[in-house]
């Protein structure tokens, strides 16, 4: 069974292991900058702690307060969530509210859907906000279907400043709920 957690130090090993799946790609959610040294205990426990923070972090440079949270299911790191607390034009245009990554060897075994009803329904109970905005890839068939599945609308198709199109899709808090 998933759950959600806060990041801890606690699965260095196993995020190592996933780390390694992904073979350099980009990790959505994870809010893993390329400078991150993740290898060592002690840079572990530094990113670690950045994530933390993040979630009463002042908004910095574009980058907004974040909480990120952690799929895991026994002592196994299975992905990452975040969840940007408010949009700015840029994360309004191309960025989101939330974002989600899935080890490779875990995908197809709904840990995203899960993840993103879980985010959507913590977002009700606290009462805000009405409605969370998510991206993805034009191409990724697999996450579009995730996002459709917990309710998500498509507003519109864009294209990306690297020239790939995205699609954005609106999430009306509680229709996860249904």
């Amino acid at each position: 069974m998933f759950e959600l957690v806060a990041p801890d130090v606690s699965f260095h090993q196993s995020f190592i292991e996933s780390h390694g799946e992904w073979d350099g790609a980009h990790q959505d959610g994870a809010g893993l900058f390329p400078d991150d040294n993740v290898s060592t205990r002690e840079g572990f426990a530094a990113w670690v702690k950045r994530l933390t923070d993040a979630e009463h972090a002042p908004e910095k440079d574009g980058i907004v307060p974040c909480t990120y949270r952690w799929i895991i299911e026994g002592e196994r790191y299975v992905g990452a969530i975040a969840f940007r607390h408010y949009l700015t034009p840029y994360l309004l245009n191309s960025g989101g509210h939330i974002g989600y990554g899935v080890r490779p060897s875990d995908r197809g075994r709904g840990a995203a859907s899960w993840a993103l009803r879980e985010v959507c329904d913590r977002l009700w109970v606290q009462g805000e906000p009405e409605r969370v905005l998510l991206t993805c890839d034009y191409a990724n068939e697999a996450s579009a279907r995730t996002i459709e599945r917990c309710g998500g609308v498509l507003e519109d198709v864009r294209t990306g400043t690297d020239g790939r199109d995205f699609r954005r899709y609106w999430i009306g808090i509680p229709a996860s709920l249904s």
